[in-house]
């Protein structure tokens, strides 16, 4: 039996994107849509793939598409709360990369809702895997030696 997800600290994370929470991100019950979690996920890694990578998201020659993903919820946060989304580098093969990602409150020391993001890299035009970009492999080490 597989252990039950407890929130990470913080230090687990070594690159951080700030998220603006939208009115519409609440749902009835008042608080984050739990599916709105993972276009925070999505957003992040975008922001540190477009900032640090150098990924063109129109015309580029490669791009991510995302073949799993995983979200475990911890506390809840609402509109108009400002939250940051931390990443990690894990697990990465050939032409896959695994982020871990967890949501927290501006300057949280725990996260609210954690999980994982794997990206397959392909060629923009064939669809076909591909190595991971090595200006990915630079940005991921420069992101970790920061820390």
């Amino acid at each position: 039996m597989t252990q039950r997800p407890v929130p990470r600290p913080r230090s687990d994370f070594v690159w951080f994107s700030d998220i603006q929470t939208r009115w519409s991100d609440n749902d009835q019950y008042g608080h984050i849509n739990n599916v709105v979690y993972y276009s925070y996920f999505d957003t992040a890694v975008n922001a540190f793939l477009i900032g640090e990578a150098g990924l063109e998201p129109v015309g580029g020659s490669w791009m991510g598409l995302v073949v799993d993903t995983r979200c475990s919820y911890f506390a809840p946060a609402s509109y108009p709360e400002p939250l940051e989304v931390g990443l990690r580098f894990a697990d990465a093969g050939r032409s896959s990369q695994r982020y871990e990602i967890g949501v927290f409150q501006k300057g949280g020391a725990e996260t609210l809702a954690h999980g994982h993001f794997v990206h397959v890299y392909v060629d923009a035009a064939t669809r076909r895997p591909v190595p991971i970009p090595e200006s990915l492999v630079a940005a991921m080490a420069r992101a970790a030696n920061t820390r």
